[in-house]
Order: structure tokens, then C-alpha cells, then sequence
């Protein structure tokens, strides 16, 4: 298992080598994406958020169920956070960063749109390692088989991270099969069991991120999320995902139905 050491930034525009580099490798990483006060900022954002569905014993938003956990005091926490935007200025402010519209481009030939209302809109999942929790680690994956199961064609699809903590290589967090985003179906499908395989991979490669960096990997990567071997506020990982999609516009709002996938998801964690 190797750590990936190439490291970029981003700017209002891709560069020819930034695009050329996500071709190649369906992963990269940009420093520095956002400053320090802005970390602090959305993670008080997170903190009040959390409080306030927790008071009104909110369940999902927009259709798609929150993700509860527990702390290591024992209090019931929000382990997956979405649509976070639609009630947070600070955070719907910057989905309007033009930094993330110019990662449309990694989207080509395809027109890519920042989607604040469709899908999940923005998600911030909250790791804890806690001895009674449940959302410590994720098995490998690839996200296209949603796009098979919504009875659509597998569309290119990006994973854009906002990272709120400092997380070292040997912290755990994402992996990624470099490369794998241009596999046949068969592979694609099959290569590894989905979500129960949690092995180490010899190819696999792992990152050391650091509070406000951006990392962008395409959806059809093999990748997962390792568990961290700390427990309790060491092993915290709070990150942001932008929605960045493609094809037909679906806005999602209060009176949209559960996707019946998420029935299955209690014991996968997606």
C-alpha cells in the first residue's frame, strides 16, 4: 500500500496537467483548497446543524435518511449530514466558489453542474471511531451500480472532498485502485465484492490530508474508506462532498421519496 504524493492547486481554471494527471489516474488532490478560519467556520456550521435535526428529531432531508450514531460520552450524533447547504448561508456560499465550477471540466465531453438540490446535495459525513460506533469504515466500492439500479447508463461521476480534519496516511480514510475508472463493465461489477471486502490491496494507494484540502476522484474507482486504528477524537474525520453531476436535471425537496436503495444501506454505510 503506497502513499500518493502528488499534490496540486486549484485555481479558476484547470490546468492542461491537472486534467491530463485526473485522466490518467481518476484521483487528485489540492491543497490548501480553503483556509483555516473557513474550517472553523463550517465545522460550527456542522455543530449547529447537528443540534438543531437533533432538537427537531429530523429523520432525512429532501427524502434521503440522516445517519445517526454515538459519541463516546453515549449522545446520539448525525453521522451523515445532507443537503447541508439549503440551511447554511456559509456553506451554500461556497458551492458558488468558482474553483468548484472549473472541476466541471474533469467531467468532459460531458456539461457538469454543481448540484446543490439533486442527488444527496451536499453531504458531510463525520466519522467517529468509537467502540460502539458504526460508521468507522467502508468496503471497497465503485458508486455506478446506483446509476444501474436507477436503470440509467453509467455516467462519469466525481467525489469531490472537503476535508475539515488532518488525516495522515496511517489514520485510515479513503483508499483508491488508481486507474480502475476506465474498466470494462465486467470488472466494474465484479472485481471485488461490494462493500463486504474490506482487504488491503497491493495496489491500493492511501493520502495524508491535511484541514482544507480538496480531493477529486472519479466514481467509478475501485475505493474505500480504511478505519482509523485511534479512537475518539483522534480518529475524527469530518469531510464535505460536493455534488458535481451530470445528464437530466432532478431537483429533490421535502416531498421526495426515499430512493429504494437507501433500504438496503443500513449495513453498508454508503
Amino acid at each position: 500500500m503506497k502513499k500518493w504524493e502528488s499534490h496540486f492547486q486549484l485555481g479558476e481554471t484547470l490546468t492542461p496537467e491537472q486534467l491530463e494527471f485526473f485522466d490518467e489516474h481518476g484521483v487528485i488532490v489540492f491543497r490548501n483548497f480553503i483556509s483555516k478560519e473557513q474550517v472553523s467556520l463550517y465545522i460550527s456550521e456542522l455543530k449547529r446543524l447537528e443540534s438543531k435535526w437533533l432538537e427537531e428529531k429530523k429523520d432525512k432531508v429532501n427524502g434521503i435518511p440522516l445517519k445517526f450514531g454515538k459519541d463516546e460520552q453515549g449522545n446520539t450524533t448525525i453521522q451523515r449530514l445532507c443537503f447541508s447547504s439549503l440551511y447554511s448561508e456559509p456553506l451554500h456560499d461556497l458551492l458558488s466558489d468558482p474553483r468548484l465550477k472549473a472541476l466541471t471540466a474533469l467531467l468532459h465531453p460531458y456539461e457538469g453542474r454543481i448540484a446543490e438540490n439533486e442527488k444527496d446535495g451536499l453531504v458531510i459525513n463525520n466519522y467517529i471511531n468509537t467502540p460502539n460506533s458504526t460508521f468507522t469504515q467502508m468496503g471497497w466500492h465503485t458508486d455506478s451500480p446506483r446509476d444501474l439500479f436507477m436503470g440509467q447508463k453509467i455516467m462519469p461521476m466525481l467525489n469531490v472532498g472537503i476535508h475539515l480534519d488532518t488525516c495522515p496516511f496511517d489514520n485510515g480514510g479513503l483508499r483508491v485502485l488508481p486507474g480502475t475508472h476506465k474498466q470494462g463493465m465486467l470488472k466494474l461489477l465484479f472485481g471485488k465484492k461490494y462493500f463486504i471486502d474490506n482487504n488491503d490491496d497491493n495496489r491500493e494507494v492511501g493520502f495524508d490530508i491535511q484541514a482544507g484540502d480538496l480531493s477529486v476522484h472519479d466514481g467509478r474507482l475501485w475505493h474505500r474508506v480504511k478505519q482509523s486504528p485511534k479512537f475518539g477524537e483522534e480518529s475524527r474525520r469530518r469531510v464535505m462532498y460536493v455534488p458535481i453531476v451530470t445528464g437530466k436535471y432532478k431537483p429533490k425537496d421535502e416531498n421526495s421519496k426515499t430512493p429504494f436503495y437507501h433500504r438496503f444501506t443500513g449495513k453498508v454505510h454508503h
